[in-house]
Order: C-alpha cells, then sequence, then structure tokens
C-alpha cells in the first residue's frame, strides 16, 4: 500500500534530471569528503552559508541551492542533521519528513535522497526513512478544492550501497497503516460513521483473509452488550459492533488482542460538552482508527500471528431516547454500571469490548485504545501517550517499543485502592471516579472491571497523542495515527 513509488538505487545508476538532490550535513562534522569530491562548486556555496551563519545544520534546518549546468538535478537541499553523536533513527525519520514536506512546498514530483550521513544504511534506519518520507508528505485534501493542479510526490529514490528495498517497503506498509488512521480521523462525522468504520473493516478483512462479523443495534439486547447499547440509543445513526479475526499463526503461535474505542462523533449526551471545540469530537474515534490502520498493515504482511480485533462504534447524541444520569446498564460481563455522566461514555462501549474480547478468545495479550480523558492530556500533554495495565511484564515490552519506535507510552499507577473511587452504592460500579482526582487512572480501574482475570491487559489513552492541534515533524495538525507503529512493532517481536 504505497502512497508513491520509492526505491533504492546506486549512485551510479540515479537517473538524470531528478527535481531535486537531497543530503544531510551534521552540525559538527559538516560536508562529508566524498561530497566535497563529488560536489566542489555547491560545497563552496553551503560553506559560504554555513560561515555566516545562515545555516546551522541544525535538526531539521534546510536550505536550498540551485544549480542550473548539473545534469542530476537542478535544485539541492541540505537538510541538517544535528550533533552526529546525537543522531537517532526517530531524527532520520524527523529529518526525512522535513525533507518530503520540502518536497511539497516546492511542488516537486520526483527527488533523489542520501542517506544522511553514510553511505551504507542499516534495516532498521532505510525503515525510519521510509516512514519519514511518507508520513512527512501526508496532505489530506478530501473535501478541499486545490488551488492548483499539483498531484503530489511521485516517486523518489534513495541512494545507498546497501540491500535495503525490503526495509523501504516494510516502512512504507508501516507508514501506509498510520495514513489510514489519520485518513479516518480526519473525515467529519457526517461521513465516518460506524457504518463506515463497518465497511472499512470490511475491506480489510477481504483483503487480508480475516473473517469478520459486525453486530447491529438489534443484536446487543440478544448479545448483552448493555454498554454500546445505552450509549447508542440517543443516535438515530446505526451502531456497530465490529469483530475481525487473522488466524495467520495457526493453534500454537500467540494471540493478540486489539480492542479500539469507536466513538464517532461525541456531544457529551445529556451532560452536553461545551459548544467551543465540539467539532474536535469526530476525533472520539481515533482508538478504532488506529486498530483499522493496524489491520490494515496485517493483511498487507499477512504475519504469522493471531490477531482479534474488536471495535464498538456509535455516536454520543441527545435524542430522545438518549440514556441519562442515574440509569443503570449491565454490559457483557455481566456487571452493573451507575451512570453518573453521560460524557464518561468511552468506557462503556469499550467495557463490552474488553469482555467479550476476554470471554470469547484466549489472548496472551491485549491492549485498547481509546481518546478517552482529558485528564491524561493535563498530565502528559501531547508527546506521551497513558498507559495502564495489569501485568507488568506486558507494560514493560510496550514501554520498551515504544522508546525505539517513538510512538511512545508513559506508565500511569492503578492499585487497587483506586477500585475504591469507582464503587457504586446501587450498582457494580459507577462511570466516574472521585471528582477532580486521577480522572485517567479511574477510568482504567473502571475498564478493569471488564477483563476477564489471567488475561494481560494494557490501556493506551490517546487523548493528548491521537490529534494535535499544531502539527510537528512527521505528526501533522490533527490526527497522528498514535498506536499504530507501535502495536507493529510488538506484533513483530512477538512472530
Amino acid at each position: 500500500m504505497s502512497l508513491f513509488n520509492l526505491s533504492a538505487i546506486k549512485l551510479k545508476d540515479l537517473p538524470k534530471a531528478q527535481d531535486a538532490y537531497i543530503f544531510g550535513i551534521f552540525s559538527d562534522t559538516g560536508i562529508s569528503a566524498k561530497f566535497k569530491s563529488a560536489h566542489p562548486n555547491l560545497c563552496k556555496q553551503i560553506t559560504l552559508a554555513m560561515d555566516s551563519g545562515e545555516f546551522e545544520a541544525k535538526l531539521n534546518q534546510t536550505l536550498v541551492h540551485y544549480m542550473p549546468d548539473c545534469e542530476t538535478s537542478k535544485r539541492y537541499i541540505a537538510v541538517g542533521l544535528g550533533d552526529s553523536k546525537n543522531f537517532t533513527a526517530d531524527f532520520l525519520r524527523q529529518v526525512a519528513a522535513t525533507a518530503a514536506k520540502k518536497i511539497l512546498d516546492l511542488k516537486l514530483t520526483s527527488f533523489a535522497i542520501e542517506f544522511m550521513g553514510e553511505s551504507n544504511l542499516a534495516a532498521a534506519d532505510a525503515q525510519a526513512l521510509a516512514e519519514g518520507l511518507v508520513l512527512g508528505s501526508y496532505r489530506f485534501l478530501n473535501y478541499k478544492k486545490p488551488s492548483d493542479d499539483y498531484p503530489g510526490i511521485g516517486s523518489a529514490v534513495v541512494i545507498t550501497d546497501s540491500a535495503i528495498s525490503k526495509a523501504l517497503d516494510y516502512g512504507m506498509q508501516i507508514a501506509a497503516g498510520v495514513v489510514v488512521t489519520r485518513d479516518l480521523g480526519n473525515h467529519p462525522s457526517n461521513i465516518a460513521t460506524p457504518s463506515y468504520l463497518a465497511d472499512t473493516a470490511e475491506a480489510i478483512a477481504k483483503l487480508g483473509g480475516m473473517k469478520i462479523k459486525v453486530y447491529e443495534r438489534e443484536d446487543f439486547e440478544k448479545m448483552g452488550f448493555g454498554g454500546i447499547q445505552g450509549v447508542a440509543q440517543g443516535s438515530d445513526v446505526p451502531p456497530k459492533f465490529i469483530v475481525m479475526e487473522y488466524l495467520g499463526g495457526g493453534p500454537k503461535a500467540k494471540t493478540l488482542g486489539l480492542v479500539g474505542k469507536g466513538l464517532t462523533f461525541d456531544s457529551g449526551g445529556i451532560s452536553i460538552k461545551p459548544a467551543a471545540g465540539m467539532d474536535e469530537m469526530k476525533f472520539d474515534m481515533l482508538g478504532g482508527a488506529a486498530v483499522l490502520g493496524i489491520m490494515s498493515i496485517v493483511a498487507e504482511i499477512k504475519p504469522k500471528l493471531n490477531i482479534i480485533a474488536v471495535i464498538p462504534s456509535t455516536e454520543n447524541m441527545n435524542g430522545g431516547e438518549a440514556y441519562k444520569p442515574g440509569d443503570i446498564l449491565t454490559a457483557y460481563n455481566g456487571k452493573t454500571i451507575e451512570i453518573l455522566n453521560t460524557d464518561a461514555e468511552g468506557r462503556l462501549i469499550l467495557a463490552d469490548g474488553l469482555a467479550y474480547i476476554t470471554d470469547k478468545y484466549k489472548l496472551d495479550g491485549l491492549v485498547d485504545f481509546a481518546t478517552l480523558t482529558g485528564a491524561v492530556v493535563v498530565a502528559l500533554g501531547h508527546r506521551y501517550s497513558g498507559l495502564l495495565t495489569n501485568d507488568q511484564v506486558f507494560a514493560d515490552q510496550l514501554i520498551e517499543i515504544g522508546q525505539k519506535t517513538q510512538d511512545r507510552v508513559w506508565q500511569m499507577p492503578l492499585d487497587d485502592e483506586y477500585a475504591e473511587d469507582i464503587k457504586s452504592k446501587i450498582a457494580d460500579v459507577k462511570n466516574t471516579g472521585a471528582a477532580r482526582e486521577a480522572g485517567t487512572i479511574a477510568a482504567a480501574a473502571f475498564l478493569r472491571e471488564f477483563v476477564k482475570e489471567g488475561t494481560p491487559w494494557c490501556h493506551i489513552d490517546i487523548a493528548g497523542s491521537g490529534w494535535l492541534k499544531k502539527g510537528r515533524s512527521y505528526q501533522p495538525e490533527g490526527p497522528t495515527g498514535a498506536g499504530v507503529r507501535l502495536i507493529m512493532e510488538l506484533i513483530r517481536s512477538w512472530e
């Protein structure tokens, strides 16, 4: 699922007349001797820019030079790499994204890019480079008429002496799954309805040879899905409970469970949200979108693993049948829930998802994703996802992978004492914790009540990391695709 053609070639095979040639410069070591030998006149210009302080080769800084007599390209774009001693695969992902954005700014369609600083490229770096190029070039133009006929990037070549084609392809596939998640989040809620998510899941399942079952509103009472049934009562838009089975590993392989919150629009229900910013509540389905992005990659690469995905999806609206504060709902596992705030609805639909998946399947690990609490944004901002768990070994694995991929998670406590905050006097639990205290933890304590004992489980709150008001590096304004790269690396480690 490539968004543009990306290939690896040796310098001697580089086609002529590229729209641009991109190379990197470290701030501490400067221009490489090899590059100086190949481009003496260009290096004089770059040295002058560096000596004057106009270009310091800081990370993600760019400088464009024009070479009218050069057959390879008329434009050479230098990208700052920062200090060579601190350079990481994620910095490579960043500078690749910076390069792609510069290509878009200049409205170019083809370019060649050197690995930043070296002629040999390790597989992990090649993957990061490909991810950065795709994620940095991301544009969502479905509903906006372009001001010109610029088609975007058509092709790019990576110049290297290493055999990295497979790693580049894998990086493109990972990034394409992130793009699926971003696109789903960017669609307005009148388009990205629960039915739209179900149709997307159907298409992914068909591509990947997966089994899929979509439960409808009329199935909920029979199935015992009291959480999603209650939340969906106020909306005329049909809710869906989506179950996907990928059985690529056989009976002896590990089985991973994924649950994603698919709340396609959240008005808050009777506990209505303020009007300002309510448009952003189309992003409340990014947990479900992340799971669909992951499954779209799984459909392509077909790992030797079993993966079960569940996406409960509905709107939370204020119709005449809407559930109310004071109501009591019964979740799939039979536990009763006192409703104190209808804007704490995500945990209700997740309760059914978690209870169902842990009842029907034996899982070696379960991860749920949800834009669940504003409290996690207060605690962690927009750079880390919040992680809470019932299994420290599983959590440690995800934390380590998060550092590797920079799709980062930060663990918060989930001690048994927090369960006291969600106890109800008239039901098994209530859907809020103590007022203005530990909101993210209380939500996780609630969810834990619906995870079958013995299942290693991590809850990941992406309310802060899932979308940004101001983009940075390879993460744009709007949906980021948080969670996709994290889980794909987990899947690779489990194969």
